[in-house]
């Protein structure tokens, strides 16, 4: 808070002081210590000249001289003589009370202070000048480590506040830095110098065997001697030492997020600087030596990882995560003596041969691109589910294995008998082990391809795969063996197969379990309690898992018992066994009287198997899904129980609550143990409860009717003596008759007020005093997010479709919010008027005059008032500014309770307010700070400047730390400083900014991965203090909650620290317990009731946020950090930073934050009794791009180093805690997904059996009736049973989903609500859009993993109420979900003709919701005039684009979703059409190929194999079928022939005519229109032909299309994927095509090939063409009932913004000229669309009527 600084003799001092602006008053008469020279008298204690005078060539003059700037009123003026009126004694005995001459008041002089200020000033200029730091980073970091001494003092001994922080940053049990010591093996390297160091010696033998040095053994005897040196260092070493570390790590840029490389060079400093060498150089180096020679060469090797640089701009390379060697690659060099020994200088020299005091000065001689590479290769690809989940699929597939082998002996039965032999069900059945040990063997491939063999941790997988093998062996060698002896001709009668099967049952189950429990990272190598040096590095930074304690460890294993123990058995009896009955039917049925003129009776007499096959993998999907059905029924049970537990419920009398909560904020939020009792409780208690009332009545929560009744009121007693008289609130709590007496119903205060009272019946931590609590920082990490919103955003629509003004909305929204403020603005305005007018014009005065005030919120438009609305606006939606004037209710809570606690200080100023504001405010600066980090700022516009420097005035505490850029030298790179300035900064005459108070230079361009990470590093030197709470641009917070702070923050645990030394002797074993990390709050979703949408995503957060994590944070899994969280900052910065910033891979970077702090060994905490509120996006499609964002950031994860530690390392409780919290959720999406689709070709298979065999007739015992068995019957009847239960099972998974909302509900807010909330749920179909999401979070995962880059198509954040056109919405959703769905409607509807159950119903539901949820929850979808003009629009998109470049066309579509496979070419500067696309790398070969050519060929084959079943059978004239397979191909290929042939005739004709046509500007578009004509008739008319063949059978037919169009989409995907080069990043080949000049085009030399790779694409893009223009027209004939029911719009928008139809939005007024044009158009376009959709539908109805009358006789069709 570094504010100017004072007078002429300090203007030298390179540490102003930072409360220089308050240093004058409440000063105690100060004996001058006699060892200052007598200048210091001002009370500066640390300014005299004479020291400073030395340093004066060093330092230019202080930059902050003395000023006064009106931005710094009312903050302390500086007019007092010192000490005039504050000789006052010592109030009410604070043992700081007299510390307001020392800007640190902990640690001044008169504390017995170790060290004294003006020696640790020395410490910080000697170390800068000896290596070179900049001046402005040690005036930082000076700063830095006396808030840091200072926070720690105020509570503690300043002696034991040096100490501990030293334990914590250098030589304490959980401090980083001795950790990476001894895992590195750096003891014995400095013990013993490298002659016997047996890392080194490792490398020199090969295996290391032949070396033992006693160096292994002598670890503990190593960690005492480590104990007795840090013990015996002098407290000036010490201090020394952290300053030392600061300075490193405060200039190091992204270094900081390389921890133990930090760690390497501070050591190498540490070590300089105690030799002579350094003590013995006088000349003081030039500032930024270090961050020249050290931190910018390893910066440059990070960023040319990622970036080259050309003509003076960073482009991103096309290299994927597998290829770049990160952050994580760079810092696991260091963990390790091998690496170490890999660092060489220029000259091939190793640096750990040289000796350690001279390592420091040649580390800038080492050419670090020779130094690192790959520890674990990050490739794209689905084997990352197989290693890191492996015990997963163990406990599925194999114990799956076991209960279905039982279940179906029919399968495995030799063909002459009913039953196998008892060996062989053992043994059989006992293949589960087997089928467990080759899970184990991929696993072990797979994690061959992620590991590097050159590092030393390969080697366990040799041993692992050669015992697996024996294993493999073991479990499924003898069932070979029984086989062998049962077919042989006369069967042995011996029991030695059977006691062989049943062996090998129980060694199968035996490995089975083993496998299933056992972490893979700790057999053979055990890399998590080994105790051998080699696995020490990996244990202590991957594996030091907090213990938990004995009841968390004990209800860990309780739940998952519970869980699988119901699940297990629940799969048994409703899954396996049901399903044996259909097995033992279909096993041996084999089908009769069938043939192929082809293939004969091979393929189709096994089609009841094959069908058999895909009913196996179904239920081993629904296997998979029963366990998170289970999971969720038991979390939420062990989640309602503890929050029973933890006193926080519904159930607890409402009137308790209330009653009690006078009491409750006195024993609970008050630091009461110090106080002494002069006062009543009920008076302190009254000061906090009408500052929260009253705060909420700024907020326009409470209108003033309301305060009256809630506040504390002094009376006159009888006696003459006031008394307080407590609110009726806390009185007459009898029935529910206070709603609309105390405060609005169902309002935001009544919320407030009750979660405030609920949350305090907890247990919390006991507070401290203000004044001996610890300092803290809140950082806001800011991009471009709205700062205030301007009046134009408030009073004017967005465009044609929003309809509404923002500031409408909010006031439908906050109805009694609005009428409060405009009643608190009439009052303003009443005052600020001349006051004449009496009080009867006034109320004759009639109510037009207060219209302006009830529409806009003002009535003369001077600043101040038009301010007021936008700040009212701002604060009710997502701003930047409702975040800082939420969080500055730290600030006010802090000044609140220092006030209240400490009445002395009160009566001490006597009724000087001001001077008791300036002391209060003192405090509440020394223990909160507040920073954003607006990586923008110097390049914000004119508007959000203001709105910035707005934010400054308001609140001059505020800092601001940015990015500032000085261009350098032509052609060089420019310079980046991380400068810091706050509202006091004064401004600079010149250049109208602010001055900083720090600037210190980076290395280069920070951000280098996606951002978020990278602004929030820039600024964390910034922070102050020992906590950090880390909040998004999007939150807000109450001041009630911010009273809480002190509790929260004594969750830390670090309040009362043991007053031993952490190095003593004894004393260090009470530092044992692993310190906590993380302590997550809840959120509140302040968008919650803003309609369906927006309450579907408050419901998630409220399910995720609270529900589930109260319960993994007991048992130790919460990982997930989201936003409110508080960090321990020490424990953070020293490993790595608060998030990882690697592009790309870190997409979600608080989570991977989360799971390092858990693998380093932080504790991970929730709260119940603290919330924050929280924004969520409201409009459909930016909930799906947070989904697709959260999905795709799910599946970097699956590739991050992280997820394998853990994965391979947790035990099985805690891992499957971790695996069903977080990647369970998205894996349990994708096979919801994939059962929808598995169900639907299982539907097709039984379709067409039913369809062609005779079933038999059953009686009502399930029985065959006699009379059948000759006619042929086949008995499918169980199988129709089991498809039913099918059905239900996966309904109830799904239906699972509300469960967890309904019950957090049910205990938050009881019955009723729940009910209700759940009622409107469904009223709404948010089920609808729980498909649809489903599908959107698996299809993000799975494309993330195959393609990788994120390529969604913004659709902007805003407002839910902007009607979004059909060809937009169609263009972001058809690839993700429409075209799965379309298929997928089609095999429903040929299911439904062929087996109809009424259960279909459902399946119905659910897949017509993938394809018609976008249009669904649009708003004002329905309305006719929108819908016709949505249809003209459609047409133009789909024709747009070919002889001019359009921004949105079908054509931009199509190429965006192409390049995913094929990537662009290389970036040519200079096209203006290359902008649309980003820079993302091509997918990999392999992906491509499984993905693009094998899976859609797989799903054809497939599709044709049923179709060829069904036609196998004679026809109705009992003639046999031409063959089905020449059919097919004929129908499928013919119109991409066409298709070819059309354009081939077309490229000529334009190449011949372009150029003669030069001027006629349409002429391409001309061209393009005649190809895409003729591609859909040739598409209609092949159909129509097949329709023709088919006979007008109609479920013929719709499988006919089916196989068509799965034949269609592999060719088409195979000629994309195998022929086609890499996308131009411009469309110019499209035009040249079209418009037949191919000069000119900037094509270069690759003009000759470009037209045929063109015409590949072009015979595509019919194909595709004509289906999108298909597809389109019957997602809109779906959607055109609805349009058509009178009223619909009014009830499409109460469904999704839940208004009543009187509050609604009004319909967009339009002028005469609009409406006219739009009635134009309307009439046009819908004649057009009747016209269309009649064509394309009696081109199927009409044949179907006329069937008889229409016969063709040719003999070609006879063939075909």
């Amino acid at each position: 808070m570094a504010q100017p600084a004072h007078g002429p003799q300090q203007s030298t001092n390179p540490f102003p002081n930072p409360y220089g602006g308050q240093q004058n008053f409440y000063q105690q008469p100060q004996p001058i210590r006699q060892d200052y020279d007598n200048e210091s008298e001002i009370g500066t204690p640390y300014a005299s000249t004479t020291r400073l005078a030395a340093t004066q060539q060093y330092y230019e003059s202080n930059p902050f001289a003395d000023r006064d700037s009106p931005s710094d009123a009312g903050h302390g003026s500086r007019s007092y003589a010192p000490s005039i009126n504050s000789q006052a004694s010592q109030p009410y005995g604070s043992p700081f009370a007299d510390s307001a001459a020392y800007p640190y008041p902990a640690w001044s002089p008169d504390r017995q202070i170790p060290i004294s200020m003006e020696e640790i000033e020395d410490i910080f200029l000697d170390l800068t000048q000896k290596f070179g730091f900049q001046r402005d980073s040690m005036r930082n970091m000076f700063d830095f480590l006396m808030q840091s001494l200072d926070s720690r003092a105020s509570r503690m001994s300043p002696n034991q506040a040096l100490l501990t922080l030293h334990a914590d940053y250098i030589g304490g049990q959980h401090a980083n830095y001795r950790k990476w010591y001894f895992a590195a093996q750096l003891n014995l390297d400095d013990a013993v110098g490298q002659t016997q160091n047996p890392g080194l010696q490792r490398l020199k033998s090969v295996r290391g065997g032949s070396v033992k040095t006693a160096g292994s053994k002598h670890l503990d005897s190593a960690l005492n001697r480590w104990r007795n040196a840090m013990n015996n260092m002098s407290q000036y070493d010490r201090l020394r030492q952290i300053a030392l570390y600061l300075l490193c790590w405060g200039e190091a840029g992204n270094v900081r997020f390389v921890p133990e490389c930090l760690c390497f060079i501070f050591k190498c400093a540490d070590d300089y600087y105690r030799s002579p060498e350094c003590q013995n150089s006088v000349e003081p180096v030039r500032e930024g030596l270090y961050l020249q020679t050290i931190i910018k060469p390893l910066y440059a090797f990070m960023r040319d990882q990622g970036y080259e640089v050309s003509e003076g701009k960073f482009v991103r390379r096309e290299r994927d995560h597998d290829q770049i060697i990160g952050y994580d690659d760079i810092n696991q060099l260091f963990w390790y003596p091998e690496g170490l020994a890999r660092i060489v200088l220029e000259n091939h020299s190793r640096l750990v041969d040289i000796s350690p005091a001279k390592r420091y000065m040649n580390l800038r001689r080492v050419d670090w691109n020779k130094v690192f590479f790959k520890t674990y290769f990050e490739k794209r690809s689905t084997a990352h589910l197989l290693v890191n989940f492996n015990r997963i699929w163990i406990l599925h597939i194999a114990i799956y294995w076991f209960y279905t082998a039982f279940n179906s002996p029919k399968v495995y039965a030799p063909p002459n008998s009913q039953f196998p032999s008892p060996a062989m069900t053992w043994s059989a059945t006992a293949l589960g082990g087997a089928v467990a040990t080759s899970i184990m063997l991929l696993a072990t491939l797979a994690e061959w391809m992620y590991i590097p063999t050159t590092w030393n941790n390969a080697s366990h997988l040799t041993t692992r795969f050669i015992f697996l093998l024996v294993i493999l062996a073991l479990t499924g060698g003898p069932t070979v063996y029984i086989a062998y002896v049962e077919s042989r001709v006369n069967p042995t009668t011996s029991q030695i197969p059977l006691i062989v099967g049943i062996v090998q049952f129980f060694i199968s189950i035996v490995a089975t379990i083993a496998f299933g429990l056992f972490p893979s990272g700790r057999m053979f190598g055990d890399r998590v309690a080994g105790k051998s040096r080699k696995y020490m590095a990996s244990q202590t930074f991957t594996a030091s898992y907090p213990e938990l304690t004995r009841t968390a460890r004990t209800a860990s294993i309780m739940l998952w018992l519970l869980v699988f123990g119901c699940k297990f058995t629940e799969s048994y009896f409703f899954l396996t066994s049901s399903f044996s009955s259909p097995i033992a039917v279909m096993a041996r049925t084999t089908v009769q009287g069938c043939n192929d003129k082809l293939f004969g009776a091979v393929l189709c007499s096994k089609q009841v198997p094959f069908t058999l096959a895909i009913m196996y993998i179904m239920d081993l999907i629904l296997f998979f899904l029963d366990t998170y059905l289970w999971y969720i029924i038991w979390v939420v049970i062990f989640s309602v129980g503890r929050s029973f537990s933890l006193g926080l419920s519904i159930w607890t009398p409402w009137k308790d609550v209330y009653t009690r909560l006078p009491k409750r904020i006195y024993a609970k939020l008050l630091a009461t143990a110090e106080m002494e009792v002069k006062y009543k409780p009920k008076v302190l208690v009254s000061q906090i409860w009408n500052a929260i009332i009253i705060s909420m009545y700024r907020e326009h929560l409470l209108g003033i009717e309301h305060v009256q009744r809630l506040l504390y009121h002094q009376a006159e007693g009888p006696d003459g003596r006031r008394t307080l008289n407590p609110p009726p609130f806390f009185l007459n709590q009898s029935s529910g008759n206070y709603k609309g007496t105390f405060f609005p119903a169902d309002g935001e205060a009544e919320r407030r007020i009750s979660f405030f009272a609920s949350s305090l019946t907890t247990a919390l931590p006991e507070p401290l005093p203000v004044e001996a609590m610890p300092t803290f920082t809140v950082l806001v990490p800011h991009y471009s997010e709205k700062i205030l919103l301007s009046l134009r955003e408030i009073i004017r629509e967005e465009d044609q479709n929003t309809r509404v003004t923002l500031l409408e909305y909010l006031k439908q929204l906050h109805s009694v919010e609005w009428d409060n403020f405009v009643k608190d603005t009439k009052i303003l305005a009443g005052e600020s008027e001349d006051g004449t007018g009496s009080i009867n014009e006034k109320n004759a005065s009639n109510k037009a005059d207060d219209l302006p005030f009830y529409c806009i919120g003002f009535k003369t438009s001077s600043p101040e008032y038009t301010l007021r609305t936008r700040i009212w606006a701002s604060l009710r939606a997502q701003t930047l500014y409702r975040t800082v004037s939420g969080m500055m209710n730290y600030s006010k809570a802090i000044k609140l309770l220092y006030r209240v606690e400490n009445p002395g200080i009160v009566s001490a100023f006597g009724g000087n307010t001001e001077k008791l504001e300036r002391e209060l405010e003192r405090m509440a600066r020394r223990k909160f700070k507040f920073a954003i980090s607006m990586q923008r700022f110097s390049k914000f516009n004119k508007e959000e400047q203001e709105n910035a420097e707005f934010l400054l005035r308001a609140y001059p505490d505020l800092q601001i730390a940015y990015l500032d850029e000085e261009p350098g030298p032509k052609g060089s790179e420019a310079r980046l400083f991380s400068t810091l300035i706050d509202g006091h900064s004064e401004i600079d005459e010149v250049t109208g900014k602010r001055k900083p108070k720090f600037r210190i230079e980076l290395p280069g361009n920070p951000i280098l991965g996606d951002g978020k990470s990278d602004n929030q590093n820039h600024a964390i030197i910034f922070y102050r203090g020992e906590y950090l709470q880390l909040i998004d641009a999007n939150q807000d917070n109450y001041l009630e909650e911010c009273l809480k702070i002190r509790n929260i923050l004594g969750e830390f645990e670090e309040y009362s620290i043991s007053s031993q030394s952490p190095y003593a002797q004894w004393g260090h074993k009470e530092f044992k317990k692993s310190p906590v990390a993380i302590v997550g709050t809840r959120e509140y979703i302040f968008s919650e009731n803003i309609g369906v949408l927006g309450d579907i995503a408050a419901g998630k957060e409220q399910t995720f946020g609270t529900m589930t994590a109260r319960a993994l944070a007991w048992i130790g899994g919460k990982l997930h950090y989201g936003h409110p969280d508080f960090l321990n900052a020490l424990f953070m910065t020293t490993r790595g930073g608060v998030s990882k910033a690697q592009k790309g891979l870190h997409l979600n970077e608080d989570i991977f934050a989360g799971m390092n702090a858990f693998g380093r060994g932080g504790r991970i905490k929730h709260s119940e009794y603290y919330q924050c509120g929280k924004g969520r996006d409201l409009g459909f499609g930016t909930i799906l791009n947070f989904q697709t964002k959260i999905g795709t950031g799910m599946g970097e994860q699956m590739l991050s180093r992280e997820y394998y530690y853990l994965g391979t390392q947790l035990p099985i409780d805690r891992f499957l805690t971790f695996y069903y919290g977080h990647p369970g959720f998205h894996i349990n999406n994708i096979l919801v997904i994939y059962s929808i689709q598995v169900f639907m070709v299982t539907l097709l298979f039984i379709g067409t059996l039913n369809k062609q065999l005779a079933i038999c007739q059953v009686d009502a015992q399930g029985n065959v009736l006699g009379g059948q068995q000759g006619s042929g019957c086949y008995n499918l009847i169980p199988v129709f049973d089991w498809i039913k239960r099918c059905i239900v099972s996966i309904f109830l998974v799904f239906f699972i989903a509300f469960l967890p909302l309904f019950l957090q509900e049910l205990v938050e807010r009881g019955t009723g609500k729940a009910l209700l909330r759940l009622g409107k749920h469904f009223l709404s179909l948010s089920p609808v859009f729980e498909v649809f999401s489903t599908q959107i979070y698996s299809q993000a995962i799975l494309s993330n993993l195959t393609f990788g880059g994120a390529r969604y198509i913004a659709t902007g954040r805003g407002f839910a109420t902007t009607r979004i056109s059909f060809s937009i919405l169609y263009s972001r959703f058809a690839g993700p979900s429409i075209y799965m769905g379309m298929r997928n409607l089609l095999i429903l509807l040929y299911a439904s003709l062929s087996i109809w159950i009424p259960h279909l119903i459902y399946f119905w539901f659910s897949v017509l919701s993938l394809c018609i949820a976008p249009f669904l929850f649009n708003p004002h979808q329905f309305s006719f005039a929108d819908f016709i003009i949505d249809y003209r629009e459609f047409l133009r998109w789909m024709s747009r684009g070919n002889s001019r470049t359009k921004a949105s066309s079908w054509y931009g579509y199509c190429r965006l979703s192409r390049t995913m496979i094929t990537g662009y070419k290389k970036k040519k500067l200079g096209f203006p059409s290359e902008k649309l696309s980003g820079d993302l790398p091509r997918a990999p070969w392999r992906a491509v190929v499984f993905s693009e050519v094998v899976w859609p060929i797989c799903h054809a084959t497939i599709f044709i194999i049923a179709y060829m079943f069904v036609k196998s059978f004679p026809n109705v004239n009992g003639e046999q079928n031409p063959s089905p397979l020449i059919r097919i191909a004929v129908i499928a290929i013919g119109p991409i022939v066409w298709n070819a042939a059309v354009l081939l005739s077309l490229f000529f004709i334009s190449l011949f005519l372009g150029p003669m046509f030069d001027k006629w500007a349409r002429f391409a578009s001309v061209m393009a229109a005649v190809a895409h004509f003729l591609a859909l008739l040739g598409i209609v008319s092949f159909f129509e032909f097949f329709w023709f063949l088919e006979l007008w059978d109609s479920s013929h037919a719709v499988l006919g299309v089916i196989t068509i169009v799965a034949i269609q989409r592999a060719i088409q995907k195979i000629l994309i994927a195998v022929f086609l080069s890499r996308e131009f990043k411009h469309d110019e080949t499209n035009r040249a095509w079209w418009s037949g000049k191919w000069y000119g085009r900037g094509l270069g030399n690759t003009a000759m090939s470009q037209p045929a790779r063109e015409f590949i694409v072009k015979i595509v893009e019919m194909s595709l063409w004509s289906s999108d223009f298909l597809l389109g027209h019957i997602l809109l004939v779906i959607l055109t009932p609805p349009v058509l029911i009178p009223f619909v719009g009014k009830l499409h928008s109460t469904m999704l913004f839940w208004l009543r139809p009187s509050k609604q939005i009004r319909p967009p007024l339009y002028s005469t000229k609009q409406k006219r044009q739009r009635r134009w158009i309307i009439i046009k376009y819908t004649l057009l669309y009747i016209l269309v959709v009649s064509g394309l539908a009696s081109l199927i109805v009409l044949p179907a009527i006329f069937r008889n009358e229409i016969t063709f006789h040719c003999t070609l069709c006879q063939n075909i």
